[in-house]
């Protein structure tokens, strides 16, 4: 849990480069439809670069909070409150989401973002019972 607290305070702070440091080069980031207006699958460092870059472009003042953190096998859940201001409209925006975060030789290897923790949740505890082989 540690390594994604720390990738949030590298998001924090604009940190392009710490934040690839945490990130393996195998990296999966999804972003669904129902979570933004611009859903994208992002790959690997340059994904990660240009998903901070995406942010950048339209937002000013990105805050991303990890509001709670729950360990699901080998995930961790992140419930997430985002804030930010547009560049262009100055119009302050609050989302609040989850994602399901996978580890893996110490960086993060995939983030699946999800309307609620609940969602999350459940979709944790679900790869969980099918690493656990259970049904």
């Amino acid at each position: 849990m540690e390594i994604v607290r720390q990738m949030f305070e590298a998001f924090n702070i604009e940190d392009i480069e710490n934040i690839i440091a945490f990130t393996h080069p195998d990296l999966l980031v999804e972003i669904p439809p129902e979570i933004s207006a611009e859903p994208d699958t992002y790959r690997g460092h340059d994904g990660m670069r240009r998903y901070f870059r995406s942010f950048q472009d339209v937002m000013e003042e990105i805050r991303f909070e990890p509001v709670q953190l729950w360990e699901v096998g080998d995930r961790v859940v992140v419930a997430v409150r985002l804030t930010a201001r547009g560049r262009q409209t100055a119009i302050r925006v609050e989302q609040r989401t989850a994602g399901v975060w996978r580890i893996r030789d110490g960086k993060v290897i995939e983030v699946r973002a999800y309307r609620s923790p609940a969602e999350a949740l459940s979709a944790a505890r679900s790869a969980a019972r099918s690493i656990a082989g259970e049904t």
